[in-house]
């Protein structure tokens, strides 16, 4: 009585999951390409996050109310950078980070013609 019980279970669960993962082969690898493209996105918004926390540690250092607590924000200006560099090479995101670069490099131009 046990083996048949333990036959009918292996095998629909073996056979249904074989038909369907043979099908839907195509359908899986779209949903896996949808998935990290998502994920891609979400990690991409959040170092645009980190790098917006930046500018503005950046503003701060420039600026003279803020000279009380320079040495603070030196520190967490070089702790969002850190934290930037290893998201960047957790996640492969060289791409944005290059992008972020040309955009900082025409803000900090802009900034110097003012």
């Amino acid at each position: 009585m046990r083996e048949g019980r333990d036959r009918s279970k292996g095998s629909r669960g073996h056979r249904g999951s074989g038909e369907q993962g043979c099908e839907s082969g195509d359908g899986h690898k779209e949903r896996i390409q949808s998935a990290q493209t998502f994920r891609r996105g979400r990690a991409i918004a959040f170092l645009e996050r980190l790098d917006i926390k930046r500018s503005t540690l950046m503003q701060q250092l420039n600026q003279p109310e803020y000279d009380a607590i320079k040495q603070v924000l030196s520190g967490e200006l070089k702790a969002t950078d850190a934290i930037m560099q290893e998201f960047i090479h957790a996640f492969e995101l060289r791409e944005v980070m290059l992008e972020q670069d040309v955009k900082r490099d025409r803000e900090e131009v802009k900034d110097e013609s003012n």
